[in-house]
This record gives structure tokens, sequence and C-alpha cells, in this order.
């Protein structure tokens, strides 16, 4: 029920509409008194519109802007004093597993994750939301003065999260989406290696916007493509069914895959069913290949369309090399040899290719006749073809376009998650094959807007089928789900809750199946959530200190934190990759963590146990790293030799307290 608005009509906005109808080109969005975007004419513009000569006014220059830019680029570059939390009762095989899923806002998670992962992610696909006019979107920067408002009105959890909504009386504004999306862009380019690349799903509402973004960001030299998901037909518009959404793809160096000659390639669909038949049909008739081959073309006749094997029923031949297409064998664009060559049976001269043959040499050509790879058909009146195996052409370059049945999809998840708990999920098949295309076995994915964490199920499958060990990277924010949803009556009271038990839950399906012999069964995570700084606040005014503030002074760590705790946050400051394996050990009573083994080494000891002894024990172990926390010291005369100690004993060893 709309409510009833009691004030006067607003004629500027009224007149706005009017010169919008006129003059589209004209109406921007501005940032009203009040903080608020609002439409706004573009008197510059307009003047050019109704003048017949050039019109005097700001310097013309190609670029994107919108109000909040600025204060996008802010959040970008702004540090943040936070933590990552480790959540062992969350996580799945947190001792073994490479995996990470972080809980919390992704703009803290990418800046957090910056020193660790800088230059290391081969691929990044996020699905941020969509700007409808009703989608949530995140919100970073608050004046203090309006936090207290946005909690009154809705706009901001008790808790403090950063998810706001976009209501349609706000307007479907441009600049609150790009504002959102800006920051993360930026950061998340940080993260690729030279050979690494972004893809972005959108779709047409925010599509031209997200281009000229993204070009700003990596440069429009890098990019790749627009690739298309057709998603199946949708009776939902009374003009036209948009049936498709984009992935808007961004390479992070060109240059560099073409100085390294990288391609992208992906394997073919329908090669397994294909080969499967090749076996049957070898058990049935042994060496008679012309049986053979008609049975592959009856079972090629028998499939449904839109089978992945009927794209490749042009390989409809067998022999004893196994299946392969009969392909043009002539010199490409004319001007060929031309000599004689003999039908193996009617020992006649071949009908020539009127282009000449595709080898100059004719005794190339009569190595290949003798050695079966020459296609030759009854007799000599037709032109002979090359044999072209599809156990070598395996491997072809990707297409732009993936054509999935969005509904398949959304039935495989509710059969896996016993419910539709996520509307419109994306399809985890389509996205393995992004993950193909893109990355190698030890490669690391990363999705920072993980939803219902499908990129971790589509890397989860890849590496079931090609034996990879890929890891990946999810990171999703403290979102509630609805009362009245069934997520919620499923007993998820967040998406990160959903999202967890859909990793749980695949990867539990996955390794039932058949599994790549070479597959480690990777499918944990470490479960992390972005927590306030493990460092207590300690400033105060002379005035304001007693004896429970002057103990802050001695232990700056906050009482309610771990040694674990410190652990990571020590291992994110220092860059150390956050899914090592991690030892605790007890060394003369003190418990002690290694990382890696010698990556880190880390003494948390608050008692005053850290003596010369401990200290020497450790830099005999040779670390790369070692960290003492500053309370732990025996006395000031340890603390002080601690430096001295390791570079007598280590002189490789980077010392370090907190």
């Amino acid at each position: 029920m709309d409510k009833l608005i009691l004030q006067s009509r607003n004629m500027t906005q009224d007149n706005i509409e009017r010169v919008r109808d006129l003059f589209p080109g004209c109406i921007t969005e501005a940032k009203g008194e009040d903080g608020s975007v609002k439409l706004a004419v573009d008197f510059d513009q307009l003047r050019q519109e109704l003048a017949e000569a050039i019109v005097e006014g700001p310097q013309e220059r190609y670029q994107l802007n919108w109000p909040g830019k600025r204060e996008a680029l802010l959040a970008a570059n702004t540090p943040i004093a936070k933590a990552l939390r480790p959540c062992r009762g969350e996580s799945v095989d947190f001792d073994t597993t490479k995996n990470l899923f972080i809980e919390g806002d992704n703009l803290d998670a990418l800046k957090l994750l910056q020193e660790t992962y800088l230059g290391k992610v081969k691929m990044i696909y996020i699905d941020p939301p969509y700007n409808t006019g009703k989608d949530f979107i995140y919100k970073d920067s608050f004046a203090s003065g309006q936090i207290t408002h946005e909690v009154s009105s809705g706009e901001r959890s008790e808790e403090g999260a950063r998810l706001v909504a976009n209501p349609e009386g706000n307007g479907r504004f441009h600049s609150n989406w790009l504002t959102m999306i800006a920051p993360r862009i930026r950061l998340a380019k940080n993260m690729l290696k030279q050979d690494g690349a972004i893809f972005v799903s959108c779709d047409e509402g925010e599509h031209p916007r997200l281009r000229l973004l993204m070009d700003e960001a990596f440069g429009q030299s890098n990019f790749i493509a627009d690739m298309v998901w057709a998603a199946g037909r949708k009776n939902d518009s009374r003009l036209v069914s948009v049936s498709h959404e984009y992935i808007v793809c961004y390479a992070r160096n060109v240059e560099y895959l073409r100085e390294k000659q990288i391609t992208w390639r992906q394997r073919k669909k329908g090669l397994d069913e294909i080969y499967t038949q090749y076996e049957r049909l070898k058990r049935q008739y042994g060496q008679e290949f012309k049986a053979m081959t008609e049975g592959l073309r009856d079972w090629y006749r028998a499939l449904a369309d839109g089978h992945p094997s009927k794209d490749h029923k042009h390989y409809n031949n067998i022999d004893k090399r196994g299946v392969y297409f009969a392909s043009d064998i002539s010199w490409p664009g004319g001007g060929g040899p031309k000599y004689e060559i003999l039908h193996p049976i009617t020992k006649k001269p071949v009908k020539v290719p009127s282009r000449g043959w595709m080898t100059s040499d004719p005794k190339r050509m009569q190595e290949w006749v003798a050695d079966d790879r020459v296609h030759f058909g009854e007799d000599e009146s037709t032109v002979p073809c090359i044999k072209s195996y599809l156990k070598d052409k395996e491997q072809q370059t990707p297409y732009s376009v993936f054509y999935q049945d969005g509904r398949a999809a959304s039935k495989r998840l509710r059969a896996l998650m016993d419910g539709d708990l996520f509307d419109f999920p994306k399809d985890e098949l389509v996205l393995q094959e992004v993950v193909e295309m893109l990355t190698e076995k030890e490669d690391i994915v990363v999705d920072f807007f993980a939803g219902s964490s499908t990129t971790a199920h589509s890397v989860i499958l890849q590496n079931a089928a090609d034996g990879g060990n890929r890891r990946f990277v999810m990171v999703q924010i403290n979102e509630k789900t609805n009362e009245d949803s069934t997520a919620y009556q499923a007993g998820f009271k967040t998406i990160p809750d959903v999202s967890r038990e859909r990793i749980r839950r695949a990867g539990k399906s996955v390794i039932s199946g058949a599994c790549h012999e070479g597959w480690k069964k990777d499918v944990g995570f470490r479960v992390f959530k972005i927590d306030t700084s493990n460092m207590a606040d300690v400033y105060y005014v002379p005035d304001a200190l007693d004896k429970a503030n002057l103990d802050l002074f001695v232990d700056n760590i906050k009482p309610d934190r771990t040694p674990e705790d410190l652990l990571f946050q020590v291992m994110l400051d220092w860059g150390v990759d956050l899914a090592l394996p991690i030892e605790k050990a007890a060394i003369q009573g003190k418990d002690v963590f290694f990382v890696d083994d010698n990556v880190l080494t880390a003494c948390f000891d608050a008692r005053g146990g850290v003596d010369e002894a401990l200290v020497k024990e450790l830099a005999a172990r040779k670390p790369l790293r070692v960290v003492f926390r500053d309370a732990g010291f025996k006395d000031s005369a340890v603390k002080i030799n601690v430096g001295q100690i390791f570079k007598l004993l280590s002189p490789v060893t980077e010392v370090k307290c907190i």
C-alpha cells in the first residue's frame, strides 16, 4: 500500500522529468544538500542542445564520472585496522585444507588480503548485486551523524552491518551502484597474476557503465570479451523476454599473454560419451571398422537436440587409431601442387582437389597413405581427405556464449540443499567451464560476492575432473536471511550459513562420484570472520588513566583474543599464505606455532616466560620469521638480547614482536 505524501508537489523534479523526455542526454545524477543522489540537469549540455554554435563550457574529456567517484577512490585507498579471526567450529578440515571462506564485508576482506595474495590469484569471478532499485548495495562510508539515523530507519542493522537498501523511492541510481563496485574492482585487480583475469556477471542495466568502469580500472586494451550467459526463455516481460546475462571479462595484462603465447582452451563437451560409444562398438565389432562407423553414426542420429555430443557428429568415422573426422586435404588458398595418388583398393589415380594437395612433397603424401592417415572414398572418383582424430582435437578455443538451462541449475541446487534456498542461482557447470579454460591445476580462484558459493562448487568439480588442486577463496557479507524465507525456516539465519553448507554438501556429493585419481580431494575450507583489530585501544588522556587502563600499556592485546587470532593477524601483516599448514608444539613449557615448518614461528606467551634458553632453541631451528608477544619476555634484558641471539644463530631470520 502506497503512503500519502503530505506535502505539495516537487515542481523542480517535475520539470526535470519534462527535460528528460525532450533531452535525455542532458539529465545526470548529482548529490543534493542532504547527501543523497538525485536527478539533475546538465545545463552546459542543455545549452549546447539548444545552440547553433559551440557553447563555451568545461573542458571535454573521455571519462566515466559520477557523484561519489572520489569517495569510491578514497574507500579503496583508506587503511583499516581489522583482523581475520579463525572459526574452527564452522570450518571443514581446518588443519589440512587450502581453501578459505571469509565472512564479512568484502571491501574489508580485499584490503586485508592485499599483502598475502598480491599478484597470486589466477581467476576472480564475481556476481555483484544488480542495480534493480530493490536489491541491496554495499555502503562503505558513513558520517558519524548518519549512523544513528540509519539504524532507526532500518537502513543499517543494530550490529552496524554495511548492507543497506537501494529502495525505489531513492531511484535506480547508477551512482550508488558504481560507488559500491568501483573500490572493490580496483583492489581486486591488485590480486591478479600477470596471466590472470576477472569475470564479472551483470545484466543489461549496468553493463554499459561496468564496461567503462573496467576500462578505467584495467585499461581498455585488457578487455577480452563480453561473454553471454543464455539461460533459457523467460516469460516475465511485456515487450522483450530478456533471457541472457553478461560475463564481462578483462585480463590483468594482455601484453603478457601475447609475449608468453598464452592461450585459453577448454575441453570439448560430450567427448566422454563418444569415447564410451567407441569402446562399446569395439567390444561389439572388434576390428570391423565399417560396422563400427555405422554404429557410431546411428548413435548420433538417435541423440536428442542439445546433447553435447551432437556438436561433434562430424567425427563419425572409426579406424584402428580411434574416432576421426575426414578433413579437407587441399592446399589452403589455392594454387597448390597437383600430382598422382593411387586409390589403395582400385589402384587408379584418385581425383585431385581443385586447389592442389595440402603438401608439396609427394613422398610425404605417400607416407601418410601408407600410415593409413588418409581417408579414401569407395573408389577413385572422390577426393580423399586427411584424417583428423578426435583425441588430437580435444581442446578448443572457448566460445563467448554459454548455453545453459537456468532451471536445471536451480533444480540441482534444490536437490543438493533439500529446498529452494536461493533465487536464480548461478550455474556451477558454466562456471566450471570458465575455471577450466583459464586456470591450471594449482591456481587460486577468488569470489568476493560468494552468495551460494557456486564458484567454490565449480572449482571442486573441475578438480575432480582433471585431478587439479585449485584453491578457492570465498567472501560473503554477514547478511541475514528473511524470516519468511525457505532458508530461514530450514535453520539458516544468514547467507554465509547457507553458503558454507552448500560447499560441505557439494564436496561430499562430488567425492561420492567418479573422481580423477590424481585429485587430493580437498573439499574443506578454513572459516575466518572479519572483526576489529586484536590490538587494544590505548589512547587515553592522563586524567582518564586508572590501574585497569595502565595494564593496557603492559599488555596491549584485547583480553578475548586467542593466540590463534594473533597468529593469523601476524600472517596477514607479514603476507604469509593463510592456508599454510600450522603445527603447535610445547617448547620448554610454552606453546609455539610453526607455520609450514620454518616459514613463521610464533610464541604468544604472556606470562613472562620467554627467556634466552627458549629464544636460542627457536633460533636453532632457523625460521624465516619469528614473532613474540611483547608482554611475554622474562625481563627487558631478554627482549634486548633477542635480536643479537638470532643474528648470531640464524642471521636470515626476521624478528618482530607485538
